[in-house]
């Protein structure tokens, strides 16, 4: 490799780890032009592509990367991801065949964890876009393959309250509960689910739990406030104002 091109992938690599995915696209596909046997460089191409949702062309990228190098374990979990999300179902589950000899159930943690997070990307761009059902699938996809993640579960919860799915959203929190008790926004949204649902008492009850857990937590006091105000005056209010979105993150879980 001449030394232009190197210092053209050194700057792609920099861009594309600062997520400056147009800066890296540019300098990345003058490197292919030049070498097109370096495995990584398609990887980073195909995870552009899909963050695009142009998934065809993610494809041909990650095929490529595992062409030059097919131990490229985290290429194949891309492409297992985007077959997956053009229903090519079959060629996903031989891609998760291959990485790991077992189904996704059976890979280890982290590549779980990586496909995961794929999943909720994909989700949060269907949200954002207002496609509520399309958001959904995606996170239940995530849901399935790492359960014990309970910030995935509780942006699962809060999508399905948006379709007026209460039951399912109360699940959701649920098991968020059970997997992270002290992960104050699932309780935080497990109040407000019960609350819609009629539930009062169980409502407060988890916002005193959260109190037990951060005892200053302007949100929990607030809904005990309005849930005291509003029996004070003969009223149960059916909901109190949706709190802004709280996930937590990767780190949260």
């Amino acid at each position: 490799m001449d030394e232009h091109t190197k210092q053209t992938l050194l700057l792609g690599r920099e861009h594309y780890h600062k997520r400056e995915f147009d800066k890296a696209e540019t300098s990345l596909r003058q490197v292919v032009e030049r070498n097109d046997r370096l495995a990584d460089v398609h990887d980073m191409l195909g995870v552009i592509c899909h963050s695009r949702g142009n998934f065809a062309q993610a494809e041909y990228h990650f095929e490529r990367a595992l062409t030059i190098n097919p131990g490229y374990t985290e290429a194949a979990l891309n492409l297992a991801v985007t077959y997956n999300d053009r229903g090519k179902y079959e060629a996903a589950r031989q891609v998760y065949k291959r990485i790991k000899g077992t189904p996704p159930g059976g890979l280890d943690p982290f590549a779980r964890g990586k496909i995961a997070n794929m999943h909720a990307e994909v989700g949060q761009a269907y949200a954002d876009a207002g496609l509520g059902r399309e958001a959904i699938a995606e996170y239940e996809k995530a849901v399935w393959l790492c359960p014990q993640f309970a910030d995935l579960r509780t942006k699962l919860g809060t999508l399905l309250r948006e379709m007026n799915d209460l039951p399912r959203a109360r699940e959701q929190y649920e098991a968020a509960v059970n997997a992270r008790p002290n992960y104050v926004p699932a309780r935080i949204q497990l109040g407000v689910t019960l609350l819609s649902m009629g539930d009062s008492d169980s409502a407060s009850e988890q916002w005193n739990k959260v109190l037990e857990t951060e005892p200053d937590n302007p949100r929990a006091k607030m809904y005990l406030r309005m849930v005291a105000a509003a029996r004070a005056s003969g009223s149960v209010p059916v909901s109190p104002p949706p709190p802004p979105p709280d996930q937590g993150s990767a780190g949260d879980r």
